[in-house]
């Protein structure tokens, strides 16, 4: 059985020792999806990474064509920021619990913020503003619980099982507010699906309350309902033009239970993010977490059948391109598989094969449906698999372990020793540094013709050294964020 490392031990993701589950009834093809909507979340914010806030017109003078190192946060090729650390947060509780459960969920984000927990640097050094609030006040509340029961310490209180936390009168788990609909509950969102793809309605239900933890509106609550289901039928074979139809969301009506989508949700489920022409039509990689979702279809609907097209369009875009690129990632990584991500890509990802075994735990021990579930959802698989896909032209693999070990050997033939915690660097907080990010939203107007938020930046959480050794300093971390962003609105509002 996987077991993650305590957040206290400051063990990078590199360090830590990855089992792989055998599993005999395992389906290739669906298989290979399951790790493609990982490994593609990953590969698109690793590939995002270095031009994080960039705007478009800068992209268009200096695209970005493979992975590269240094660039706003002063990364290594291949290293990757919260966006997929909070990924492998949620997918670590996931596979911990075999269940979900939103107290530990929380917990595990909190460990991550506080401690560096599963981040590729062993700080947090990149937090969406939301995320962050929500946070300190999930902090807060964990205060009330320790008074309640009688914990002494952190620890203590983190071990508290869900029932005891859901038996205290008043408590709550949902840490925002309604108005919060940044793009943070959306680019993690990739575990939750991949975990219950066998329950389709279990889910997109638990999709949505994997949002309204940090993201209080019920905007970003319905968006990640929408994307789960994309995601779900993708892991299950269905076309590119079945997903992409404006009438997804009705011939899948049963998964979504009596709660409508969102009018702008339901907007973009009918395809409002069908514009040819792109960023000139419109389209934008911002935190509004309907922008967001329009930016990522929009690459996936016009990439071509190719995955490295897609995902470069959506880093073209500029401002949160890691994020864009993340959520176009989780997608396109479902539909394409692994196999059809550049292998050269996911080589240079930082960590590969623990995010590689994370996704062979969570095909292995996802949730299997009730009877009553596998009879009303039998709409799953309405369309045979083919032995080849004649808009991706991926194999259909038989059920062997040929992809299994394929994949453990690749992810295995490239070490990480370069990178290591260097525990008596200074971790400050400089009052007079913001940092800019795109993960809060609301959607209320407020007077500002910018869609860029700012936020404290940990310049303490770097990278100490990249594969060769180097040694960086915490007075150059972050210095390649453009000058032009010091001074934007606190909070991103969509106009």
């Amino acid at each position: 059985m996987f077991k993650f490392p305590s957040p206290y031990d400051q063990v990078l993701p590199h360090e830590i020792q990855v089992t792989f589950p055998e599993d005999p009834s395992v389906k290739e093809a669906t298989f290979d999806r399951v790790i493609g909507s990982l490994i593609g979340l990953a590969v698109g914010d690793a590939l995002g990474a270095s031009v994080e806030f960039r705007p478009h017109d800068y992209l268009l003078q200096h695209p970005v064509t493979d992975m590269q190192k240094g660039g706003t946060w002063g990364l290594n090729a291949g290293q990757w920021t919260d966006d997929t650390s909070m990924a492998l947060c949620l997918a670590s509780s996931l596979i911990t619990k075999r269940r979900f459960d939103p107290y530990d969920q929380m917990i595990r984000y909190k460990w991550w913020y506080k401690y560096g927990f599963l981040s590729s640097t062993g700080h947090c050094f990149d937090i969406g503003d939301a995320t962050r609030r929500a946070l300190d006040e999930f902090c807060r509340r964990q205060r009330d619980l320790k008074y309640v029961y009688n914990c002494k310490t952190d620890e203590e209180v983190d071990r508290l099982p869900l029932e005891k936390v859901l038996d205290v009168k008043n408590f709550s788990l949902d840490c925002s507010s309604a108005g919060v609909a940044g793009n943070g509950a959306l680019m993690r969102l990739a575990p939750v699906p991949l975990f219950y793809f066998r329950s389709p309605v279990e889910a997109v239900s638990y999709a949505g309350r994997s949002a309204t933890l940090t993201h209080g509106d019920i905007i970003a609550c319905d968006a990640c309902r929408y994307y789960a289901a994309l995601i779900v039928a993708a892991v299950h074979g269905e076309p590119k033009w079945k997903l992409l139809s404006n009438e997804f969301y009705n011939e899948h009506r049963d998964w979504f239970g009596s709660k409508n989508l969102h009018p702008e949700i339901l907007q973009v489920a009918q395809g409002s993010y069908k514009r040819p022409h792109g960023y000139d039509d419109g389209i934008r990689g911002k935190g509004y977490i309907v922008n967001a979702l329009e930016a990522a279809l929009w690459a996936f609907y016009y990439d071509e059948d190719s995955f490295k097209k897609g995902v470069l369009a959506a880093i073209q875009l500029g401002d949160d391109t890691d994020t864009t690129a993340a959520i176009y990632g989780q997608l396109a990584g479902a539909h394409y598989g692994y196999q059809m991500i550049p292998k050269n890509w996911r080589r240079q990802l930082y960590a590969n094969q623990l995010i590689t075994s994370i996704g062979h735990w969570l095909y292995f021990l996802g949730k299997q449906p009730s009877n009553t579930q596998q009879q009303s959802q039998q709409m799953v698989v309405q369309y045979s698999i083919p032995t080849t896909n004649p808009q991706s032209q991926h194999r259909h693999l038989g059920i062997t372990t040929s992809l299994r070990n394929g994949i453990q050997q690749e992810t295995s033939a490239i070490g990480f020793t370069g990178y290591h915690l260097q525990p008596s660097a200074s971790y400050t907080v400089p009052t007079q540094s913001l940092r800019q990010n795109n993960h809060y939203g609301t959607h209320n107007p407020v007077n500002t013709d910018y869609n860029i938020n700012t936020s404290q930046s940990l310049l303490g959480s770097m990278p100490t050294t990249d594969l060769s050794n180097y040694q960086r300093n915490l007075k150059s971390f972050g210095n390649h964020i453009p000058s032009f962003y010091s001074d934007k609105h606190t909070y991103y509002q969509r106009y």
